[in-house]
């Protein structure tokens, strides 16, 4: 067995060992039955101390990489039957659209994995927290690595997922600006989707009418979206207007784009503000919202959605665990017209 030792990775000597060692159990390099290194043998080999390699031998030994035989010594296990990968799904926020997520993710990995979720609530002192007691546990680490924009706050995120292990590492919903490397993603782009979305109803109200569009201003995405929606505008020759809650003059011919959750308040507000002003949606006045749900075919008689594919996001993401290939996937998103539209 030859390991690479590297002090001047971020990565501690320990950790080197235990994610070779995994790395050559599960693709085969190391063969099940395979002895290992003694302890003494791997500490003068590598110019490391002994209490490196009992850590690092302890660890693969929690995760069922090897065994210890009493008098004998450390053992590569048998991977190929019966073993299940452990993955850490770290979200920003448990919602509706990460639920549908998770649910295709994990119905797609089945019984070949071991899935733990936590919530970092887009607060970089909770991720680094998860990363300091969780980072030497798990096979695989799903992130969905929304945070603020902020620029400092984009450098430490950054810095933190590069802790990372690349092979490890999958991001989901955003691919992180800043992070170098042969990480796994599947991801939105939500600037070019927006605008692309829009362009597959271009041949609906689009033509000749007014687009609204009703959104929060503590929205994290919500600059990046606006580009892509005045690109839509500008390139059509739309009346183009944002704001921010519900407005009054509502007139036959608007097309009100509502980019926060399809099941909140402000959808409410504005279907009864329309109905007071005796327009008919779909008819009169038309309304397309932000990210599909299966309630959508329901509500107002089937509300046309502009969304990423979140259950294709969730089977792309198994399937590079499955497969052990991390590459980068901008996921589908697409228009799903509907009565409203």
């Amino acid at each position: 067995m030859n390991i690479k030792i590297d002090s001047n990775l971020k990565n501690s000597i320990y950790k080197q060992i235990v994610d070779q060692v995994e790395h050559g159990a599960r693709d085969g390099s190391l063969k099940a039955g395979e002895i290992l290194p003694s302890m003494n043998v791997m500490a003068a080999k590598y110019g490391i101390s002994r209490e490196t390699v009992k850590k690092a031998y302890g660890v693969l030994v929690g995760k069922g990489i090897i065994e210890a035989r009493h008098g004998k010594g450390f053992y590569v296990k048998d991977l190929s039957s019966g073993a299940r990968t452990e993955v850490l799904v770290l979200f920003d926020k448990f919602s509706l659209y990460k639920q549908i997520l998770y649910n295709s993710f994990a119905e797609h990995l089945g019984s070949k994995a071991e899935i733990t979720i936590l919530n970092h609530d887009q607060n970089p002192d909770i991720l680094e927290y998860f990363l300091d007691n969780h980072l030497d546990r798990y096979d695989y680490y799903v992130v969905a690595p929304h945070f603020p924009m902020e620029t400092e706050i984009q450098k430490r995120i950054v810095k933190l997922l590069s802790r990372i292990p690349v092979k490890k590492l999958i991001l989901i919903d955003h691919l992180q600006p800043g992070l170098r490397g042969n990480f796994g993603a599947v991801y939105q782009d939500f600037e070019n989707d927006i605008c692309d979305g829009l362009y597959q109803g271009i041949d609906g109200p689009f033509k000749t009418r007014r687009l609204r569009v009703i959104t929060l201003p503590s929205s994290l995405y919500g600059g990046i979206i606006r580009k892509g929606i005045e690109r839509f505008a500008g390139g059509n020759g739309l009346d183009l207007e944002f704001m921010s809650e519900v407005p009054d003059d509502i007139v036959p011919g608007d097309t009100f784009l509502i980019l926060n959750s399809q099941l909140n308040t402000g959808l409410v507000a504005l279907s009864r503000k329309i109905d007071e002003k005796g327009l008919v949606i779909g008819k009169d006045v038309f309304l397309v919202s932000y990210n599909e749900d299966p309630m959508n075919e329901l509500i107002l008689g089937g509300l046309t959605t502009i969304s990423t594919d979140f259950p294709m996001m969730g089977r792309i993401a198994a399937d590079m665990i499955l497969t052990r290939r991390l590459t980068k996937v901008h996921n589908p998103f697409r228009m799903t017209r509907r009565h409203t539209f």
